[in-house]
């Protein structure tokens, strides 16, 4: 559960509320600002949003995608409409271009725009606020571009950084199946016949990092972390079975398997109480647990526990062989000045990403920030005792900072069986290029002697980021975007794109005549006696609440649509008579495929950051865009150093083409069309999976009471007094506020 400090982020607001002439108007289309405005003129103000009581209220789902640490709206807008380029759009620039920005200025006081300049400009706005209105919502809007959708659904405000609670979500028929944690020794097995045929069971599962305290004491210690596992059907036939590999094992002596075992708690809350399961079977360090009192949410714990202490052992510890998991974490790249992160975990289960919430920069707390996992071990600890911690640098341009070469933890905080981190500050020493380095983790007993080392490569130095200077058009110098690293990228021969008939091998013909007072898209309309090609026998299942209904996908008249397999007579190619309006060829498939693409909302950066990252021949996505004159000279020294920058400098020069020309031509239409023609297809599907997730947002907005009295299960006195402070004149909620 993530704790960030809301008042910091507040009190940086009332700030910027000051220079704003009008913080009072605009607020009202922001619900967050909004709240503190009202503060502003109200002290004591009771009406106060309940995002700032419950802040956590609507992070009830996890993600394990990457957020940014800063709101955009504190921005100062005066630098930005300053620094941006006339060249390159505002949309392609990401937040943390921005940051760069703001950090700059203050490494380089000489540099920062006096208070009385900003004050005069502001003055300027004052007199026109039209031009202050346009710039504002310009910002807001390029805000908004830079966003992900699980950063804004996770956090009340545009961008706090969520936390990063790795959970997965698997959808099961009554076939079963087993569902496996990330990263991880956690499964989850569903026997055959759980569910009656036709029905199915969703499971999720997450792991939360810090096991409940109760359970660690001088007879007790858990071995595992808190699991949480959701079912959304509960007609079920069948129990469930709960596997985890733990951190302990019973030692092999007679005393220790008598006075000893490894047992799991279940429990219907986080808080508990918790009740000993039965139906468990260990084997070594492995348990497994039969679940029959299933809910649609349920907690887990592993634990060791001892009948009682008898001497010369003080603990449970003495009765089991304990391992002690450690992660190195720290930032995706390297700076000349950085932190890393040394951090204990009283369970097996180490996350790939991990939120730290006491960063301090300058002195400062800083907003929580998400941690790479940079490496890892495991080591054996026979008893909690305190140790002792050193980060040795093993390449001579870099060091650790003095104070903290050494770190202790101390054997209460062991005991707890809580995450316990210490905090190593890098720097490199002169003005040499940067580059990844390799470092030394020693762990000793306080005052004794070595329990382990082991080393640690760190990642690649950050992409250079060219300054954001004033130059003329023709030279201006643009920021690079975040690549992929040189390192392992595959050799990629993509296919030549033909196009050709398309060999269809089974028709239908059409048993009645179906046309549609509403039109839908993507369902055909056809006369009695039709000939509609088939693009193979699947049938595409669509599950209602009554009934189940099968479709074709067919062809027609040059559309792809679904067909409903009631109406048409399924026949050989060589039965078909009169096959002419059937006919399709590779280049209508993919840009049938490709329609909706023209209906769904997208983020820039986003998109251009995925595919240079993805395609690894700028050539092959040059040519099927239409851009096959292009050569290397082409290029400038900016853009000649990796493949992924090519494929961003050829995604950006199409994105301007079809900015020029809005009326014909659609940007994310026409990539997805060419990633299909050089066989892009995962890449297709990850994309198409954001943009359909955006765009189910930004649609759902309006109906946000009852998203949130369903999957925020909130009570509607909560929901009203979330609408309070938001309401107009007119005792209505804006839209805007709804979607936020």
């Amino acid at each position: 559960d993530l704790d960030i400090g809301w008042s910091d982020v507040f009190k940086r607001a009332h700030a910027v509320s000051k220079i704003n002439p009008f913080w009072n108007e605009l607020s009202a289309s922001n619900p967050f600002v909004h709240d503190i405005a009202a503060s502003n003129r109200n002290e004591n103000n009771k009406y106060l949003s309940i995002l700032k009581e419950k802040p956590y209220l609507f992070s009830k789902v996890c993600s394990n995608r990457d957020s940014l640490a800063s709101s955009g709206d504190e921005l100062d807008i005066d630098c930005l409409l300053r620094k941006t380029s006339t060249r390159r759009s505002a949309r392609s620039k990401s937040v943390s271009d921005f940051l760069d920005i703001v950090d700059n200025q203050k490494l380089n006081p000489c540099k920062i725009i006096s208070q009385k300049n900003i004050a005069s400009d502001m003055t300027l706005f004052q007199n026109d606020r039209e031009a202050y209105r346009m710039a504002w919502l310009s910002h807001r809007q390029l805000t908004r571009s830079c966003l992900d959708l699980e950063a804004m659904s996770h956090s009340p405000g545009w961008a706090q950084t969520q936390a990063t609670d790795i959970h997965v979500v698997c959808k099961l028929n009554h076939e079963g199946g087993s569902v496996q944690l990330p990263d991880s020794d956690i499964n989850i097995h569903i026997p055959v016949g759980h569910v009656s045929p036709g029905e199915f069971q969703e499971v999720g599962l997450k792991a939360i990092l810090n096991p409940p305290s109760s359970f660690n004491n001088e007879l007790s210690s858990t071995v595992s972390p808190l699991i949480e596992l959701r079912l959304s059907n509960l007609n079920t036939r069948e129990a469930i079975f709960l596997e985890v590999k733990v951190a302990a094992k019973v030692k092999n002596d007679p005393l220790s398997q008598v006075m000893s075992d490894i047992v799991c708690f279940f429990s219907l809350n986080k808080e508990g109480p918790f009740e000993k399961l039965e139906n468990c079977y260990t084997y070594q360090d492995t348990i497994q647990a039969k679940l029959t009192n299933l809910a649609h949410v349920m907690y887990a714990v592993i634990a060791v526990q001892a009948n009682k202490i008898q001497p010369p052992a003080t603990n449970v510890w003495d009765y089991v062989h304990r391992t002690v998991s450690v992660g190195i974490y720290g930032p995706k790249y390297i700076h000349p000045s950085f932190t890393a992160v040394f951090t204990v975990f009283g369970h097996n289960y180490i996350p790939g990403k991990l939120t730290i919430c006491d960063i301090k920069k300058g002195g400062k707390n800083m907003p929580p920030v998400v941690f790479q996992l940079w490496g890892k071990h495991t080591f054996l600890l026979e008893k909690p005792q305190d140790l002792n911690i050193s980060l040795v640098s093993c390449d001579p341009d870099f060091e650790v900072k003095m104070e903290d070469r050494n770190k202790n933890i101390k054997e209460e905080e062991l005991k707890t069986g809580e995450m316990v981190h210490q905090q190593f500050l890098f720097s490199m020493l002169g003005c040499r290029e940067m580059h990844f380095f390799v470092f030394l983790v020693q762990v000793k007993v306080l005052k004794g002697s070595q329990v382990t080392q082991f080393h640690v490569t760190t990642p690649d130095p950050a992409p250079k980021l060219s300054g954001i200077i004033h130059r003329p058009k023709c030279s201006q110098n643009r920021k690079e975007i975040k690549s992929a690293p040189l390192l392992l990228i595959p050799t990629v021969k993509y296919p030549k794109f033909q196009d050709k008939t398309l060999s269809v091998n089974t028709y239908g013909v059409a048993l009645k005549t179906v046309l549609r007072q509403n039109k839908i898209d993507y369902l055909l309309e056809y006369f009695k006696g039709d000939t509609i090609a088939l693009l193979g026998e699947d049938k595409v299942k669509a599950i209602g609440q009554t009934k189940i209904k099968e479709w074709y996908v067919g062809v027609l008249r040059r559309k792809i649509g679904l067909v409903h397999c009631k109406n048409i007579k399924v026949i050989s190619k060589e039965q078909a008579m009169d096959t002419a309006d059937s006919e399709l060829t590779t280049r209508n498939l993919v840009e049938q495929i490709a329609l909706p693409f023209k209906k769904l909302t997208y983020i820039y950066s986003v998109v251009l950051s995925t595919v240079s990252e993805s395609v690894y021949d700028w050539r092959a996505l040059a040519e099927v865009l239409g851009y096959s004159h292009m050569s290397l000279d082409y290029f400038n020294e900016a853009h000649a150093n990796k493949e992924s920058e090519r494929v961003a400098h050829v995604v950006k020069r199409m994105k301007e083409d079809c900015h020029a020309n809005k009326k014909k031509r659609l940007f994310l239409y026409e990539l997805i069309v060419a990633l299909l023609k050089i066989d892009c297809q995962g890449l297709v599907a990850r994309l198409t999976q954001d943009t359909i997730i955006l765009t189910s947002a930004v649609k759902l907005g309006k109906y946000w009471r009852e998203l949130a009295e369903k999957l925020a299960r909130l009570t509607k006195q909560q929901i009203e007094a979330y609408e309070v402070p938001h309401h107009g004149r007119s005792g209505a909620v804006a839209l805007e506020v709804r979607l936020w």
